[in-house]
């Protein structure tokens, strides 16, 4: 029988945090991975994700966690957690197939007496209808035999105050025995653990906290639009209505929405709705529709922005300045930056990039498809662009000195003070 306390599937952005959290409060600990090439580097102590230093990885090898490929680490694990990525497929919901694969391989080697656990995000019913069935097979009884619940992962990447660790951490079973297991399980190494009522509880708190967010970045990326034609300073009617202590929370506009939830999450609730009930989640559509549009709206700013200065976008400079989707977090998925390159690029702009956490990036499509390098000064370019817009508002960047050496700066992030050669989304 194995000794290891926990397993968990998929090391990336959410699951090697998790395990080494575990690790951390003296769990004996398998992260693993189907990537050959991240398990050995993390089993030569080398972090490929921004949250988790070299030093806290070798940290964790040392007190109780390892990497491996091999699915027969899962036989005898006391407790199982996926974490396994689910990208948007072609028909607007969830791509499955990790989350299938990995219920699979778990079904052909779990033992009696096994939590699992799916914190994949993914639409309500998820677990009950296609997880636990590939996991259970014909040989084992739910809550009996083996216990299975779903917990939303609440990891924000770049967050140097709320972590895994001091995150509320939402549980829901498939049965009430199951949900006991699960906070039971969670409570060894996490400061606060919820009940849900079920797993479909659960699952839906996921997609509710994402389409918050979703849905209220919309609302302001579509009030930037039309403030700016009647003159009003949208960034400081925020301000002003943010000093109501109680009933406000300020979300502010920006150039579009990115990375691995925000974009995507919302959207598996939406196709959910759509094909189990038939009818459409027409919030969530909309705010889809306003925030995709917000990278095309910033470079029709841009366009306008020379136009003023009597310039054409073909032949222009154009300077992006922060292409990840987070400050201080280097993850590209779902960029609003990439959208708005590919808009410059077709108008024929000359276009230069930089940022400390993506060396080279891939924009463009088709014949104007093309891999760009990072300029290596920030602020000699700004100084030769004709344009430089601010994406990303990373700690690396002096934003003073930017404008400062700008000829003009496009803020999409509403932190330079407006005025002269600083334009304001």
């Amino acid at each position: 029988m194995s000794e290891v306390d926990l397993v968990v599937m998929g090391q990336g952005y959410v699951g090697l945090p998790m395990a080494l959290a575990a690790a951390r409060a003296g769990l004996v600990v398998v992260g693993m991975d189907t990537a050959p090439g991240v398990v050995s580097a993390l089993a030569g102590g080398r972090s490929h994700i921004t949250d988790v230093s070299d030093a806290e990885l070798q940290a964790g090898l040392a007190s109780g966690y390892r990497p491996s490929g091999d699915p027969t680490c899962l036989v005898g694990a006391g407790a199982i957690v996926v974490c396994v990525p689910t990208p948007l497929s072609s028909d607007g919901g969830p791509d499955l197939r990790a989350v299938l694969s990995a219920a699979t391989t778990i079904g052909e080697h779990v033992s009696p007496g096994t939590l699992v656990v799916l914190e994949s995000t993914t639409y309500p019913g998820t677990t009950e209808e296609l997880f636990a069935p590939l996991v259970l097979g014909d040989r084992y009884r739910l809550g009996v035999d083996v216990h299975i619940a779903f917990s939303p992962e609440r990891i924000d990447p770049g967050n140097r105050h709320y972590t895994v660790q001091n995150t509320p951490k939402v549980v829901g079973g498939l049965t009430p025995q199951c949900t006991v297991r699960a906070q039971q399980f969670y409570s060894r190494f996490l400061d606060e653990v919820l009940p849900a009522l079920g797993a479909r509880e659960a699952e839906m708190a996921k997609l509710l906290e994402n389409t918050f967010r979703h849905v209220n970045i919309a609302l302001v990326n579509e009030m930037v639009r039309f403030c700016d034609e009647l003159d009003i300073d949208l960034w400081n009617a925020i301000e002003c209505a943010e000093t109501k202590p109680f009933g406000f929370m300020a979300f502010r506009p920006g150039p579009g929405v990115g990375g691995h939830c925000i974009p995507v999450d919302p959207s598996y609730l939406s196709h959910r709705v759509r094909a189990s009930l038939g009818y459409s989640f027409r919030m969530v559509e909309l705010a889809e529709e306003i925030n995709k549009a917000a990278p095309l709206y910033v470079a029709s700013r841009v366009r306008e922005a020379l136009n003023e200065q009597s310039a054409a976008v073909k032949g222009s400079h154009v300077l992006l300045v922060g292409v990840t989707y987070k400050p201080d977090v280097a993850d590209c998925r779902e960029t609003p930056a990439t959208p708005l390159a590919e808009r410059l690029l077709s108008w024929g702009a000359d276009l230069s990039y930089h940022d400390p956490l993506v060396p080279t990036w891939q924009v463009g499509r088709g014949e104007r498809s093309r891999r760009l390098t990072a300029v290596d000064d920030v602020y000699a370019a700004a100084a030769e662009a004709d344009v430089t817009v601010l994406l990303q508002t990373h700690r690396a960047y002096d934003l003073g000195r930017l404008s400062d050496s700008a000829q003009l700066v496009f803020d999409t992030r509403g932190v330079l003070k407006p005025g002269g050669h600083v334009l304001r989304l």
